[in-house]
C-alpha cells in the first residue's frame, strides 16, 4: 500500500508536461512488447488476462500512436502489436522516473540491504507468476 501511495504522491507532485503512461496498462504493455510484437492472444496468456480485457488497453496503445498493428512477422495469421518508436520514448521516460523515484527513496540503503531486498522482490515476482 506504502509503495502505491508513494506512486500517486510522487506523479502528483512532478505535474509533467504529457499525461503519464498508466501502470494497469500502457506501461507495462508496452514495456513487454519493447522484446517483440506479439498478438492479442499473447498479451492476454502473458499477463492472464482475459483477450478482451487486453484488446480494449491495446486499443488506447493504438489510439495515441504508442503501438502499431503488422503482419505476424513468423507468417502467422494473427495481426500482432509492435511498440512504436512514440512508445519507445514514452516508455524510456516513464521508467526514468519510476527509476528516479526508486533512486530517492533507496538512496541511504546500505549494499547488503539493497541486495536483500533486491532478493526478495524477486522471490515475491515469482510466487505470483507462478
Amino acid at each position: 500500500m506504502l509503495i502505491g501511495r508513494y506512486k500517486e504522491l510522487a506523479a502528483a507532485s512532478a505535474a509533467p508536461a504529457e499525461r503519464r503512461l498508466e501502470r494497469s496498462s500502457s506501461y507495462i504493455l508496452l514495456s513487454r512488447l519493447e522484446s517483440a510484437p506479439m498478438s492479442i492472444g499473447q498479451l492476454a496468456q502473458a499477463f492472464s488476462l482475459d483477450a478482451s480485457t487486453v484488446n480494449r488497453q491495446t486499443a488506447v496503445l493504438l489510439r495515441e500512436g504508442l503501438a502499431e498493428r503488422i503482419p505476424d512477422p513468423e507468417g502467422g495469421m494473427a495481426r500482432k502489436l509492435r511498440i512504436t518508436a512514440e512508445g519507445l520514448r514514452r516508455v524510456g521516460e516513464e521508467r526514468a522516473y519510476r527509476l528516479s523515484g526508486l533512486a530517492t527513496v533507496l538512496k541511504d540503503w546500505t549494499p547488503a540491504e539493497l541486495a536483500s531486498f533486491a532478493e526478495g522482490l524477486a522471490h515475491f515476482n515469482a510466487s505470483i507468476e507462478r
